[in-house]
C-alpha cells in the first residue's frame, strides 16, 4: 500500500508537533528522574533529543519545496530557536533552570543530524 503525498505530509507535520510537545512537557516537569551515570550526561541527552527533533524537522520542512540549502538552514534555525525557547520556558519552571550550555548542546545535536543528512546525500549522489 503506497501512502499518498498528502498523507505523508500530514504524518511528518504531526510527528514534528508531537515531538515538540513532548520536549515542552519534559521541560515543564520540576525534575527529571534521570540518574547521571557519567559527567555531562545531560548535555549528551540534549544533543540526542535535538538530533531527533531535527530529523522530524527535516521530514516536515521537506514538503515546503525548499532548495536543499534552504532546507538545511531553516531546519537548523528552527531546532536552535526551539532549543532557546525551551531553555527560556524552563526558567519559569520551579526546580529547573535555563543554561546556555544546554542550548549549545541542543544546537550541536541539530548540526550533527544535518551533517549526517548532508553526508548521506553526498554518498547517494556518488553512487549514481
Amino acid at each position: 500500500m503506497k501512502l499518498s503525498a498528502h498523507y505523508i505530509k500530514a504524518l511528518d507535520t504531526i510527528s514534528l508537533i508531537l515531538f515538540c510537545s513532548f520536549i515542552y512537557w519534559l521541560s515543564a516537569q520540576t525534575s527529571l528522574p534521570t540518574p547521571l551515570k557519567f559527567p555531562h550526561q545531560d548535555k549528551v541527552m540534549h544533543m540526542g533529543t535535538y538530533f531527533i527533533l531535527t530529523f522530524f524537522t527535516v521530514r516536515a520542512f521537506r514538503h515546503l519545496k525548499l532548495s536543499h540549502r534552504e532546507l538545511i538552514i531553516s531546519s537548523l534555525i528552527f531546532a536552535s530557536a526551539y532549543g532557546a525557547s525551551d531553555e527560556w520556558h524552563q526558567s519559569f519552571v520551579a526546580g529547573r533552570s535555563s543554561e546556555l550550555n544546554d542550548w549549545l548542546a541542543d544546537t550541536l545535536g541539530a548540526i550533527l543530524l544535518l551533517c549526517s543528512f548532508q553526508l548521506l546525500k553526498c554518498y547517494q549522489k556518488s553512487k549514481h
